[in-house]
């Protein structure tokens, strides 16, 4: 089977980034190709051809990033806690099931961003891909999109930072390396469920952790200092001290420098997820997750992730890991957007993106 896209027409000014020819997938199907193969039983792939691969983050968002690119939309690692589940919403598609296993490929994302990084407005400013759903995610070794992402980034140059689950990043390191001679590459890989009994129900598509630390050696033998994302850290299912300094023991082993580590988050449709899985698989924990997250709550409480805090920091001592929480290191005060300049940009004086993108967790 060819796996290849198709044009589409008409434009949707309400859609996602790179996806404004879509009004929904289920009302546009005579716009999109969808592609089901044996190779990935239970997925559809629906190739889109984007009008856009750059997203400007807003200026009011605390991200320490201004530009992502997305090749994917949904994600087939599955995870229950992904806050980007609901962004599946905008496409008629739904947060739980269809997120896992309904995947939109931005099949001409490469071409659309060289295009993009050639215009002579463009600034050079640092591109941050993983930052709505994993890029090397399964998808990704039959489409093949990061390496065609990658030259033209680094051909810009362009620097750029990745953050993944996926371990096909290794497929990647040489090119990755050939960019970083060029402009600076930055890799993270998020790491978060040691007991592969808990991972395989809570993150069932994602490769294994000890697959991910492996990753993470094969990076920093390849000469990139990587950043681990602990997160996130599960309350009374991942926060004990012995899982902590297990974690971080292994994760030290592996290369990384650096942890960023952080309590779950559960943001609308992930925390509907996440809830149903709870009640599925912990039911003794109900209780205690309606006092943490309360109503509509996205965060731990302040006293919890102070709590936490005091136990991790110790830990990251004594295993030689720079890095912290992820508030303390990895958000930045809120700053003014500049003006769009990209293709998207130009048919507007000034542009805010339709999704502030956030990690991966």
């Amino acid at each position: 089977m060819r796996w290849q896209g198709q044009m589409i027409d008409g434009v949707d000014a309400a859609a996602l980034p790179g996806l404004d020819s879509m009004a929904g997938l289920r009302a546009m199907t005579g716009h999109v190709r969808t592609v089901t193969t044996p190779e990935f039983a239970g997925m559809t792939f629906h190739e889109v051809h984007a009008k856009s691969a750059l997203n400007h983050v807003p200026g009011a968002s605390a991200m320490p990033f201004d530009w992502t690119v997305n090749p994917y939309r949904g994600c087939s690692h599955a995870c229950a806690y992904c806050f980007a589940r609901n962004t599946h919403t905008y496409l008629d598609l739904d947060a739980g099931r269809d997120f896992d296993s309904q995947i939109v490929v931005k099949v001409n994302v490469a071409d659309v961003l060289r295009r993009e990084l050639a215009a002579p407005s463009w600034s050079r400013e640092s591109v941050a891909l993983g930052t709505n759903t994993d890029p090397y995610q399964r998808a990704e070794g039959r489409y093949r999109l990061m390496p065609g992402i990658i030259d033209a980034l680094a051909d810009s140059r362009t620097p750029f930072s990745i953050l993944t689950k996926g371990t096909l990043l290794r497929r990647d390191l040489p090119q990755l390396q050939n960019a970083a001679s060029r402009v600076p590459v930055s890799i993270a890989m998020s790491i978060a469920m040691p007991d592969e009994q808990l991972r395989q129900t809570l993150e069932a598509g994602a490769p294994t952790f000890q697959a991910r630390l492996d990753t993470v050696r094969a990076a920093t033998d390849a000469g990139f200092p990587v950043t681990v994302f602990l997160m996130p850290i599960v309350p009374h299912l991942t926060d004990s001290t012995a899982v902590l300094d297990d974690a971080l023991a292994r994760i030290a082993a592996s290369g990384a420098v650096r942890v960023v580590y952080g309590a779950l988050h559960l943001r609308p449709g992930a925390r509907e997820w996440f809830w149903t899985w709870l009640e599925r698989e912990h039911p003794e924990l109900v209780p205690a997750y309606r006092g943490l997250y309360p109503g509509a709550s996205v965060y731990a409480p302040a006293g919890y992730r102070k709590w936490l805090a005091a136990r991790v920091r110790p830990l990251l001592r004594r295993h030689r890991l720079g890095g912290g929480a992820e508030e303390e290191v990895e958000t930045r005060p809120a700053r003014p957007g500049p003006v769009r300049t990209t293709a998207r940009g130009a048919r507007a004086s000034t542009a805010t993106a339709t999704l502030a993108p956030a990690r991966l967790f």
